[in-house]
């Protein structure tokens, strides 16, 4: 009996051990991130992972978030709409999270949307289509600056140069069909006559035909390709193949050093819109951002041992912007950390200085994008913009 009381004693201690880490395990912040890792767009999927994982580590190591630990829960679509879908399903059912910070492409976040809006769940996306926002959903919020802002601040640059009439070349991707429905919005408001418009899918490998097109074109006096992915790297190429010397534009979907590795020299004088974070060192000291981008991009270099890109910036804006809310909030609650969310108010980031309200939940305005000029293989800061 006296063996049965120890046994029964020691039952007792170890289950309450246990429970007691049962317990402080559903104590942590569960975030979810559903991210392209691998697949055709990896450039951005693999750079938020590794943003995600690098500060989460960080947030952690400094005592995670009013005194709870963060627990990151990441699953890779392979950059599969149906994929992120079944993934945001298994967060809301199976993990069980607060809030997720994820979404790389367009088609993804279109495609989990529903799921979080109906779980009513904080979701901050990382991909660029003006439709993820607008109209807004109660529940979805996002970083990058919008397609919308690409095309108008492209077309701001043309203006400038004096080249009012365009040729579109766009991918028939998510993100490329919809920044050619806002390029071809706004063209007529901003004086540019879009004279001719070919596109490609994502597995085309030459683009010549369409270029060909472009180049016969009379009147066109500068070409913009919405795109990402290797597909705008492959019309780059080819452009310089066939001899094209028009001003060629890219949009930001292209904002990582992987873009000028794939393209090689043929990027040369190529223009596109982007955040600081690509000239963190050359921004002047007295640039509110600098601090920021100069401190994510070293300790985003030195960690992961790559280049820095735009991408993983939107990670770091969307994990910062989230735990920012989840302080204010002195909670995990979905619904607290929503509201707080939609209250953000000047915080400084990568992708610049963000004010969101209930009809803006990106918070983002144009002075947040720079016009680059790639040049010798780097970007470089087209004066004035």
């Amino acid at each position: 009996m006296r063996a049965l009381h120890h046994f029964s004693a020691a039952a007792a201690i170890g289950l309450s051990a246990l429970l007691g880490v049962a317990h402080q395990a559903s104590a942590q912040i569960k975030i979810g991130a559903v991210l392209s890792v691998t697949g055709p767009a990896s450039f951005l999927g693999d750079p938020e992972k590794k943003t995600l994982e690098i500060y989460v580590e960080e947030i952690n190591a400094k005592g995670g978030v009013n005194g709870q630990k963060i627990q990151l829960i990441v699953y890779d679509d392979g950059g599969i709409a149906d994929n992120a879908r079944t993934f945001a399903t298994r967060l809301v059912e199976d993990d069980k999270i607060v809030a997720m910070v994820g979404g790389s492409t367009t088609g993804a976040t279109m495609a989990m949307i529903p799921v979080f809006e109906d779980a009513k769940i904080p979701f901050i996306s990382l991909a660029g289509a003006i439709q993820i926002i607008e109209p807004v959903h109660k529940w979805v919020f996002k970083t990058p600056h919008t397609d919308k802002m690409a095309c108008e601040k492209i077309f701001a640059d043309l203006k400038t140069r004096n080249l009012t009439t365009v040729a579109l070349i766009s991918g028939t991707d998510a993100f490329g069909k919809s920044m050619r429905d806002q390029c071809v919005a706004v063209a007529p408001k901003t004086g540019i006559t879009i004279a001719l418009e070919e596109s490609y899918g994502p597995r085309d490998s030459d683009m010549t035909p369409q270029l060909t097109n472009i180049r016969n074109k009379a009147g066109v006096q500068a070409v913009v390709n919405p795109g990402f992915g290797q597909g705008p790297a492959i019309v780059t190429r080819n452009y310089r193949q066939l001899g094209i010397t028009l001003p060629l534009y890219q949009s930001h979907g292209v904002a990582s050093k992987q873009f000028i590795d794939l393209a090689g020299p043929a990027a040369e004088g190529v223009r596109l819109p982007a955040a600081a974070l690509l000239i963190a060192e050359k921004l002047p000291a007295s640039d509110p951002q600098k601090p920021v981008v100069v401190n994510y991009s070293r300790n985003y270099q030195q960690k992961s041992g790559q280049a820095v890109s735009t991408f993983g910036g939107h990670a770091y804006d969307g994990l910062m912007i989230l735990v920012a809310a989840m302080q204010r909030a002195k909670s995990a609650d979905t619904a607290k950390v929503r509201d707080e969310i939609e209250r953000t108010k000047g915080y400084i980031g990568t992708g610049g200085i963000v004010n969101m309200t209930p009809a803006d939940h990106m918070g983002l305005d144009l002075s947040a994008f720079h016009m680059l000029e790639i040049k010798s293989g780097d970007w470089t800061l087209v004066p004035g913009t």
